[in-house]
């Protein structure tokens, strides 16, 4: 039950009006008629004011709730409504104020509303948090006025109410219809043709643009009239493992967000996608030490634990340790597993200190390392310059760029497979790789 406190304020038409009277009373020592004008007026705004305030208080007024998820999605737009209800038999203007978490850092939000006698309205504004954790929203404060509009009846409607803020359920949930509903290429997902037939037979149906015309089956085409073809079952209960640095290089901010957070998206939705691919779902997270580790599973809560781990997770200053991650990864996944590192190299020689662990990492498992294109960078390099001193920023800034194209090439050498790839299409080139791997039945 919402409590309701209840104020009264003299809005900025009542101040007008009083200095309008004092501007009359000094004009009325030139202008003798604006006396009696003014002290009419004078007489009659305490009657006016009285029947103003009769009219906000004789009945109950109006009622307003604010309605959200019980949580939010980190880095979408989340949708916040506040349903307002009208209890006078007359129109009311509004004027409606929420009061949102710290983290937002606004003051300013504020909406101007006409209510019908006994009228209804939902209202709806986003939000779009880039931090995971608890966000405590405020009251709902509604200034409420009649159309003679000299004075507020405040409404304060005890909405204070604390929701956490997990990694990315939004985009993970998007990404799962568009895979049910076999619609994944609307949203940059590439159609991969399959290299071979090391997969298991699944039905005949008819052929459709992009279909490998290997896979025709002539005898249903001579039954049916029609092209048909042999489809087939991915191999399934494959482990695929999202290795996660919640190390120092993961901080670097993006539009808001961390590296890290778009990491937690992207192994959100990897996971869910893996899971319908029928195959299983695992986390690791680490930095100078092992944080957590999630078996691979693909039973009916593991997403649930996967969003729980991964919610918890934050970044710290400390460097990476790799070694560890070996360790713990040589004795907790015995079975050969796709293994998703997402981290971050800014040089070539970063890389190399970390290679011997890739290498053994490879090994055993087929290992890609994800790591991210500095966009800022790449913005200035795209820019025309016009100074000697830009050329010679420009050519430090393409030393950098050409480095991480060289960790790419590094480790193709070694047969370790790498996503290069701007924060924001991290998770359409994660699931990319993904498919690839399997259409080319690596996993």
């Amino acid at each position: 039950m919402l409590k309701l406190y209840r104020s009264i304020f003299f809005t900025p038409r009542f101040f007008a009006l009083c200095g309008l009277l004092v501007l009359m009373a000094l004009l009325s020592w030139k202008w003798a008629f604006l006396y009696g004008i003014t002290l009419t007026i004078v007489i009659a705004v305490p009657f006016v004011l009285a029947a103003d305030f009769l009219m906000l208080w004789v009945r109950k007024g109006m009622f307003a709730r604010r309605e959200m998820m019980e949580k939010l999605s980190n880095g979408d737009q989340n949708d916040i409504r506040i349903y307002l209800e009208n209890k006078y038999p007359y129109p009311i203007w509004l004027k409606v104020v929420d009061e949102l978490p710290v983290q937002f850092q606004a003051r300013d939000l504020a909406f101007s509303v006409f209510l019908a006698p006994f009228g209804k309205k939902m209202l709806t504004y986003k939000v779009r948090p880039v931090r995971r954790g608890e966000y405590t929203f405020g009251a709902v404060n509604v200034l409420c006025s009649t159309v003679l509009g000299l004075i507020q009846r405040r409404f304060v409607f005890d909405g204070d109410i604390t929701v956490p803020v997990y990694p990315s359920f939004i985009q993970m949930r998007k990404y799962e219809l568009m895979a049910i509903s076999q619609r994944l290429t609307d949203i940059g997902i590439k159609k991969i043709r399959r290299v071979g037939h090391n997969t298991e037979f699944d039905q005949i149906k008819e052929y459709v643009a992009g279909d490998d015309p290997r896979t025709v089956n002539w005898k249903a085409t001579a039954r049916k009239r029609r092209l048909m073809v042999n489809t087939y079952q991915d191999e399934k209960s494959q482990q695929v493992y999202s290795l996660v640095d919640m190390g120092r290089v993961m901080k670097m901010p993006f539009e808001g967000m961390t590296l890290l957070d778009y990491a937690i998206n992207a192994s959100l939705v990897i996971s869910n996608i893996a899971m319908l691919k029928y195959d299983k779902a695992g986390i690791i997270t680490f930095s100078h030490r092992i944080h957590g580790t999630l078996k691979a599973e693909r039973k009916g809560l593991q997403m649930m634990h996967v969003l729980e781990m991964l919610y918890k997770a934050k970044t710290g200053y400390q460097e990476s340790d790799y070694g560890k991650l070996y360790t713990h990864v040589k004795r907790n996944i015995t079975q050969r597993s796709l293994l998703l590192l997402y981290t971050n190299f800014e040089t070539l020689a970063g890389m190399q200190r970390q290679m011997t662990y890739f290498r053994r990492l490879a090994k055993d498992h087929l290992l890609v390392v994800i790591f991210f294109e500095n966009t800022e960078l790449r913005k200035f390099l795209d820019r025309e310059p016009e100074t000697i001193q830009e050329i010679y920023y420009q050519t430090i800034a393409e030393k950098f760029s050409y480095e991480k194209k060289l960790i790419v090439r590094e480790l193709g050498l070694y047969g370790i497979h790498a996503v290069f790839t701007a924060p924001e299409n991290l998770t359409v080139n994660t699931i990319n790789k993904y498919l690839e791997l399997k259409a080319r039945g690596l996993i």
